[in-house]
């Protein structure tokens, strides 16, 4: 049943790992990008995880051989690297970090992939939506030099294929009364949950686009997937698939990223400006009820390179230890790194865990 005034936001990071890559050396932006899982087994054996939307334009995609890669983009001048999944991941919870500002519920649904309910902060307002669609994607651009795609739908489906078809780097706006003539034309295959073998089964019957499944009969789509899949199918097809948006996993980390007054290298200016972000993660955290041992920082120098420090702590942490902590990583950073200039900085608390010990964070019985 629809939820009167849902309206859902699908944010996409727009090829997320080969675009982190470009971040870190901006020098191969204008390359084909391959990130790959090697295995090990020879210099090339391996797949695809990730490409630019270069590399994409000779064919290469995610899951093929990296030797078939190499093969479509030979005599080019591309770029082949390596996964590093962990530095991915902690720039993903960055940025839900970054969504859960926008949102009364975020749900992640993959390292670069997230849903948001924004019912209460637009109401039916798709103007509203838009403005907010824009502010998202503004925020992630200024905070974190990434470029996503965001769309805005009555559900979680019709905001995902909005957002698929407004790739790369758009904002596609599908208010209630349009939303089966903006599925009608579109191939099936658009539809989540339609992969290729349903998508030939379906060919079959004459089903090649959303608004042809959406005529197809019950029964005989019953008859084709069963009876979960097929009610999913057909309302998904008609667009009244109203699922909520829920956290589907327990948060990982709570950060905040600000944008220094001017780029800095000065520790005390930088601990200055952070003093509020700091305050807001402690008070985070004691709204979830979570303790945390793991402090981080979050420095992003002038050309949009993304570095990060963490120290894990054996000791209830109060707000003068987290200060302490993070003066002191910014000051090793800095120390280590004697050409770097910051224009954006940053403080993430990690190992998060129930806190039953404590009645504050920062009074500890």
């Amino acid at each position: 049943m629809k939820r009167k005034g849902q309206v859902v936001a699908h944010i996409d990071l727009d090829y997320f790992f080969a675009q982190i890559e470009e971040l870190r050396n901006p020098g191969i932006a204008d390359k084909p990008v391959v990130v790959c899982v090697y295995s090990g087994r020879t210099e090339d054996s391996g797949v695809v995880s990730s490409a630019n939307y270069i590399a994409r334009r000779y064919g290469v995609k995610a899951g093929i051989p990296i030797v078939r890669a190499k093969a479509l983009l030979k005599g080019t001048d591309a770029v082949f690297l390596p996964m590093r999944r962990d530095e991915y991941a902690q720039i993903s919870e960055q940025v839900m970090e970054i969504l859960r500002e926008f949102a009364d519920v975020v749900e992640v649904e993959s390292i670069d992939e997230a849903s948001l309910d924004i019912s209460s902060r637009v109401g039916d307002d798709y103007s509203k939506a838009m403005e907010l669609g824009s502010e998202i994607k503004r925020r992630i651009r200024e905070l974190l030099g990434l470029k996503c795609t965001i769309g805005i739908a009555c559900n979680k489906v019709v905001a995902k294929i909005a957002a698929d078809v407004a790739k790369p780097d758009g904002l596609r706006i599908v208010k209630p009364e349009e939303t089966s003539s903006f599925l009608a034309e579109l191939p099936v295959e658009k539809l989540p949950g339609v992969g290729e073998k349903l998508r030939t089964k379906l060919a079959e019957l004459g089903v090649k686009t959303i608004g042809d499944l959406a005529q197809l009969s019950m029964d005989k789509l019953h008859q084709l997937v069963g009876e979960k899949t097929a009610t999913y199918l057909k309302l998904a097809a008609r667009g009244e698939y109203y699922e909520p948006v829920a956290e589907r996993r327990e948060r990982k980390q709570i950060s905040r990223i600000i944008t220094l007054k001017q780029n800095t290298r000065d520790v005390e200016e930088i601990m200055r400006q952070l003093s509020t972000p700091i305050n807001d993660v402690l008070t985070k955290a004691e709204s979830m009820g979570v303790s945390f041992s793991g402090v981080g920082i979050i420095a992003i120098s002038t050309n949009l390179r993304i570095i990060t420090r963490s120290k894990t702590l054996n000791e209830p942490v109060d707000r003068q230890l987290l200060m302490d902590t993070v003066r002191h990583l910014f000051n090793a950073l800095l120390n280590e790194q004697p050409s770097l200039m910051l224009r954006r900085a940053g403080v993430r608390l990690f190992d998060l865990k129930p806190a039953s010990r404590q009645t504050s964070l920062t009074f500890f019985q």
